[in-house]
């Protein structure tokens, strides 16, 4: 465990206060001796199934226009429409800023992946992907936690940093993890939800007339429909804070890299994805949660410096949605979705994955995007290749990954 010192080094250095360079140098300086050419591997996990169709958009299948109607990124020579990445497919124009990491060839996808459990349980799904042993509910630890058991190097609490509340499954397990905390609650209530403003319409409403009645009711189901959607998004959230404030933290976390040698693996999570109801297409929910998950990946990538070129980035969720828009003008819990890559020896500029279609003969159950990648087949080729694990190593991480699929192998540059 980290003494009390160090830990205070720590969230100064995440907190932003003036003394963090002299503090921060000092410590890393004592600790030269680690080296500085550790490959870092940081993990984002977007809690609430975040919709993959719409940030890798496969622009050229007329099903995917077909069925989203409202919610789908206009062509890329269409005004707000996605950013042409290889021909095929486009990047959510939210994304943008990510985009010269894309033309840098440090930025890559894999499509059509996931976990080949067929839940659409958001704790499940989560628990199955940290866990890394899909359909088995008694592994006791999480892949991050077995992976920093395998690494060893002189290891000590802070070689492994999760950034939230609390210890999350992924680095759950015998060996000991740094946790500090990441961003705010920034859920604020209406104007109405005040009460003083809301006992002065409830008097002005409190009547026989069919306003007053019409008043009393919309009230009463706005606020049963508030707690339907607050259990589902607390329960998909699993307690990560929006992606709103994400560059901060980036920008710290970069410094807190490119400052401490010893730190190697990093978890962070981030919720909001879980856009059942007006989950817009070029502009609104979900384009408003990708503007700063983008600028903070962006930041992070730039906050690193020369500590950049020796780590990779992977983001991940849980499932996908599905490839059909529902009434609300949103979408519900699918399968297949994408995974990102990032970093310096990312062989990226390219959308990696076999591509299944979007025809109905394609689907999963008829109604999502099907898996042909399993998601531990991406992260085997991170840590063979990056983190340069062992055959022997890469099993202990996951025991039953499948060893046919798609090649990844050149995923990373040697």
């Amino acid at each position: 465990m980290m003494n009390r010192r160090k830990f205070l080094k720590l969230a100064t250095t995440l907190s932003g206060l003036s003394a963090l360079p002299y503090g921060m140098q000092g410590w890393a300086a004592s600790n030269a001796d680690i080296g500085r050419d550790h490959h870092r591997l940081v993990v984002i996990f977007l809690r609430g199934a975040v919709d993959g169709l719409n940030i890798v958009v496969p622009y050229k299948e007329s099903a995917y226009y077909d069925n989203r109607p409202r919610i789908a990124i206009p062509h890329p020579r269409i005004s707000n429409g996605a950013l042409d990445l290889d021909g095929e497919f486009g990047l959510h124009p939210a994304l943008a800023v990510l985009m010269p990491l894309w033309q840098q060839k440090n930025l890559a996808f894999v499509h059509a992946c996931g976990s080949p459990d067929p839940t659409r349980s958001h704790f499940d799904a989560q628990d199955y992907m940290e866990s890394g042993t899909p359909g088995v509910k008694s592994t006791a630890d999480g892949w991050m936690n077995r992976l920093l058991a395998v690494l060893g190097i002189n290891h000590t609490a802070i070689q492994a940093l999760n950034m939230g509340p609390t210890l999350p499954r992924i680095l759950s397990g015998k060996m000991n993890v740094a946790t500090l905390p990441l961003g705010g609650n920034p859920a604020k209530p209406m104007a109405l939800d005040r009460p003083l403003i809301s006992s002065a319409f409830d008097r002005l409403y409190d009547g026989n007339d069919t306003l007053s009645a019409a008043y009393r009711e919309g009230q009463a189901a706005r606020q049963q429909l508030l707690v339907d959607l607050q259990q589902d998004m607390e329960a998909a959230n699993n307690g990560a804070p929006s992606p709103r404030g994400f560059a901060n933290d980036a920008n710290r976390l970069a410094q807190l890299l490119r400052q401490d040698p010893r730190v190697q693996l990093v978890f962070l999570a981030l919720g909001g994805w879980d856009t059942h109801v007006n989950q817009g297409a070029a502009h609104g929910q979900l384009a408003n949660h990708l503007q700063p998950l983008g600028e903070g990946l962006a930041a992070l990538t730039q906050g690193l410096g020369p500590v950049y070129q020796d780590t990779t980035i992977l983001v991940i969720s849980e499932f996908g949605r599905t490839m059909r828009e529902n009434g609300n003008g949103g979408t519900d819990h699918g399968h297949g979705n994408v995974m990102w890559v990032l970093g310096g020896k990312v062989a990226g500029g390219k959308v990696y994955g076999e591509w299944p279609g979007l025809g109905d003969e394609n689907l999963y159950e008829g109604r999502d995007l099907a898996i042909t990648t399993d998601f531990r087949q991406v992260i085997g080729a991170i840590l063979e290749r990056h983190l340069r694990l062992s055959d022997n190593h890469l099993h202990h991480v996951f025991p039953d990954m499948p060893q046919h699929g798609v090649d990844l192998h050149k995923l990373i540059r040697a």
